[in-house]
Formats: structure tokens, sequence, C-alpha cells
């Protein structure tokens, strides 16, 4: 059983930053790719980041890029997500998620994952 939990999440003031966290149970997380996914309401979740199981690969939408950064730290099984220069239109909820990196394509669906948190709220202010 995989679980993930996501941390991190707060109000911040538009150009502000923050940094979300999700810790994996168990001893393989190196095995499994990871991304971060975000819904806002009334929307459909939508890809943010996604990195492999090593780190030598990551992966953005067009909206993030340049603005977030996605690295993870194997030996203490979490990913994390540094937001920089925050808009309002990146409030949302932010889920974490993980797949076996066997599986793992870069992809920007949901279907590619297996394995989801229970999600963190970001809320920007104008």
């Amino acid at each position: 059983q995989v679980q993930l939990v996501e941390s991190g999440g707060g109000l911040v003031q538009a150009g502000g930053s923050l940094r979300l966290s999700c810790a994996r149970s168990g001893r393989t997380f190196s095995m499994y790719a990871m991304g971060w996914f975000r819904q806002a309401p009334g929307k459909e979740r939508e890809f943010v980041a996604a990195i492999s199981w090593n780190a030598g690969n990551t992966y953005y939408s067009d909206s993030v890029k340049g603005r977030f950064t996605i690295s993870r730290d194997n030996a203490k099984n979490t990913v994390s997500l540094q937001m920089n220069t925050l808009k309002p239109e990146d409030t949302a909820v932010y889920y974490c998620a993980a797949v076996r990196a066997s599986r793992f394509v870069p992809s920007h669906s949901t279907d590619s994952y297996d394995y989801w948190g229970q999600g963190t709220q970001v809320t920007v202010s104008s």
C-alpha cells in the first residue's frame, strides 16, 4: 500500500512563494516516478509537474514552467514543489501522485498515476 501525504499549502499573496512537500510511506520510494496535479473549483484536475525516479528528468505544464520547480529526496522519501511568483490562478488543491517507474510515461493525464494523496489547499490572493 502506497500512502502519500502532502503538506505546505496555505494562503499567500500574489508574487509570493510556497513549498509543497509530499511524503511517501514505504522503503521503495526510489522505484516510483512522482507528479503534482492541481484542481481548482469547478475545473478538472490538471497536470503541474513530474519527476522521474532518479530525478534525471522533470516535466512541467506550460502554465508553471519557469516558476515552479519539482525535486525529490529518495533518502527521505519526499518530493517537493517549490512555487515562486504565485498568481491568483494558481489557487487550487494540489495533489501528489505516484506511479511505478517501470510504468511511467511523461503524460499529463491523471490516468498515468496509480496513487494519490489527499491534497493540500493553496490560495493566492490578488
